[in-house]
């Protein structure tokens, strides 16, 4: 799946750049969300009624334009994969609010950002998640730890200095977050069941249902070394719905 040949609209190309995917079936998109000053204001035009409400909401000019920006972001992507305009894109939202386009079953995406960088995965035929991070991202190492990991998710950490917990807590928990918005589990996914193994690839070891380990691949995906990024992949029936 690519979008080679396919220019964005609204001069989006200088933003966006697709990262390599591990799996044929998923795109990457990486966006940079600074500097949006101008930019947003000619882009809001492509959101729905909901969308804008929600970017009036935000407190502050550079909060509604980063918004403004990423959304149009993911309108433009998904406009091409569809070959339509960006605000014709149907995203609806499904279990716990997890979007999905409403006419196309046999696609799935999922997005995430941080402060300066947004990731999109548009997937065919398989169920998507993501999640970024900035790679000096200060985190409670041990209390994600305590909340989140598994026993032997722990016991990995024993003989690590700071720095090293801190970054395996966080790469750990990119594995988790990606894998509860493939599902629209979010916060509420069984985190401290899902036993992750990060070397000498990023796999699940062991989770409940539906966090079966033969069902899910995690990737990492070639993301700027300034972040962290895990790409989560779902085998299962997506007739059934979003």
């Amino acid at each position: 799946m690519t979008l080679e040949h396919k220019p964005l609209p609204g001069n989006l190309d200088a933003r966006v750049r697709l990262l390599e995917s591990a799996d044929p079936r998923v795109l990457l998109a990486w966006c940079a969300l600074t500097d949006g000053a101008g930019v947003a204001d000619t882009l809001e035009g492509w959101l729905s009624t909901a969308e804008r409400t929600r970017a009036a909401r935000f407190g502050t000019p550079a909060l509604r334009r980063r918004y403004v920006l990423g959304r149009a972001t993911l309108r433009a992507v998904l406009a091409r994969r569809l070959d339509i305009e960006p605000r014709s894109v149907a995203i609806a939202r499904g279990r716990r609010g997890r979007p999905y386009l409403a006419d196309r079953i046999d696609l799935d995406f999922n997005v995430s950002h941080t402060v300066d960088a947004l990731l999109i995965a548009v997937a065919e035929g398989v169920t998507v998640g993501v999640d970024v991070e900035r790679a000096d991202r200060t985190i409670n190492a041990a209390g994600i730890a305590r909340r989140c990991l598994t026993a032997s998710e722990r016991e990995s950490l024993a003989d690590l200095d700071a720095e090293a917990v801190r970054r395996r807590v966080l790469r750990l928990w990119t594995c988790k977050e990606a894998m509860s918005k493939a599902t629209g589990d979010a916060l509420a996914a069984p985190f401290r069941e899902l036993d992750v193994e990060l070397s000498p690839t990023l796999r699940l070891r062991d989770g409940p249902a539906p966090y079966l380990a033969g069902d899910w691949q995690l990737h990492a995906p070639a993301a700027p070394d300034t972040h962290l990024a895990t790409l989560a992949l779902w085998s299962r029936d997506r007739a059934a719905g979003s």
